[in-house]
């Protein structure tokens, strides 16, 4: 009589790692240790690239961006963020899965690292945004080695206020590779956008603002200048039918008649 072979449990197959590691909502970017924005213009410049930053080539209902959030890009170090002053996102829908939004932006929760990261330099971030810090081995690595080495994210920007230097990094070939501006903007054909330096007003406020426009130079509108220009279109367009009708009246035609 033989004997059955023992009986080995089949072990299920380890979870994927998006299953297992903590999620946005364990991750969020509430810290009591580094309490609201440090300047007036590190919440502005923000939010002049929150309202611009509009790809020509991309589904506007996939592309997200978000400024002062915190971004999680380790698996082994779950816990360790940068928090860009600003980054945008494209394949990616504005909200969390579709249905909420954005404590913080875990990668290995989304689609899709960040495309493009702006720092504003401060005298005392500007050695590690610039790569000329590097942090021990058993430390968080610098925001430029998580950007270049670990997230490999293909545009990085960095500008100061204080100067109005604007210095911008293509990824090539693995490394971070200064990039020359092409009529004064930085072109990033992937978005159909370019990043420039505008003279204007924002907010009521002067100044030399960093900003997006087109491929060929052409400003993205604010919502508030698309309602200006089409407030000054329709004033344009009375003014004409205004005109015409006294036209009509000279050459003795009521154009009140007229169907």
């Amino acid at each position: 009589m033989t004997s059955s072979p023992p009986f080995i449990p089949q072990s299920d197959p380890p979870l994927p790692p998006w299953e297992t590691l903590p999620t946005m909502y364990d991750l969020p970017s509430d810290n009591p240790e580094e309490p609201g924005l440090p300047d007036d213009f590190h919440f502005l410049q923000p939010l002049l690239l929150y309202l611009t930053f509009q790809p020509t080539i991309w589904n506007p209902e996939l592309v997200y961006s978000a400024a002062d959030l915190n971004l999680y890009y380790d698996l082994q170090h779950p816990l360790w963020y940068k928090r860009p002053d600003w980054f945008g996102v494209v394949g990616v829908s504005k909200l969390y899965k579709g249905e909420d939004l954005r404590l913080s932006y875990v990668t290995w929760q989304e689609p899709a690292n960040p495309f493009v990261v702006v720092e504003l330099l401060s005298p005392g971030t500007e050695a590690e945004d610039l790569g000329m810090k590097k942090n021990a081995a058993d430390k968080p690595p610098s925001k430029w080695e998580v950007y270049e080495g670990i997230l490999r994210i293909p545009y990085y920007i960095v500008f100061s206020r204080y100067t109005d230097e604007l210095q911008a990094f293509q990824l090539i070939g693995g490394h971070y590779e200064p990039m020359n501006l092409t009529e004064g903007r930085l072109p990033m054909p992937e978005l159909g956008l370019s990043l420039g330096l505008w003279q204007g007003s924002f907010q009521d406020i002067p100044k030399l603002w960093l900003r997006w426009f087109t491929l060929a130079g052409e400003l993205i509108p604010l919502p508030t200048e698309e309602a200006a220009t089409a407030k000054e279109e329709a004033a344009q367009a009375r003014q004409k039918a205004e005109q015409l009708a006294e036209r009509l009246r000279q050459l003795g035609v009521n154009p009140d008649e007229l169907d």
